[in-house]
């Protein structure tokens, strides 16, 4: 079992950055890849970033890239968000995902994001 806690939402301007925090615990040894999902309301929930644990390869969808980065810090099993030039539209519940070796799928809570002036 994975255990996961996510910090760092809140309210910002269009423009503004924000930088998302997930806590992992329990079997970190078997995760194989980390991701960060979003979901707006009325909406499925979405790929936003994600990595390889082995490796460190990195993904992005389209509308994230290049304004978005995920990163971890393995000595405080935590992965980030680093949410920059923030839009509208990038209004969301995030959600941190952990995938272990056995393909089973772990969630935190949701960390609530808002971009409005």
């Amino acid at each position: 079992q994975v255990q996961l806690v996510e910090s760092g939402g809140g309210l910002v301007q269009p423009g503004g950055s924000l930088r998302l925090s997930c806590a992992a615990s329990g079997s970190i040894f078997s995760i194989t890849y980390l991701g960060w999902y979003r979901q707006a309301p009325g909406k499925q929930r979405d790929l936003v970033a994600g990595m390889f644990t082995d490796g460190g390869s990195t993904n992005y969808a389209d509308s994230v890239k290049g304004r978005f980065t995920i990163f971890r810090d393995n000595a405080k099993n935590t992965v980030y968000l680093e949410m920059n030039s923030l839009k509208p539209e990038d209004t969301a519940v995030y959600y941190c995902n952990a995938r272990n070796r056995w393909h089973s799928n772990f969630w935190g809570q949701g960390t609530q994001v808002t971009v409005s002036s």
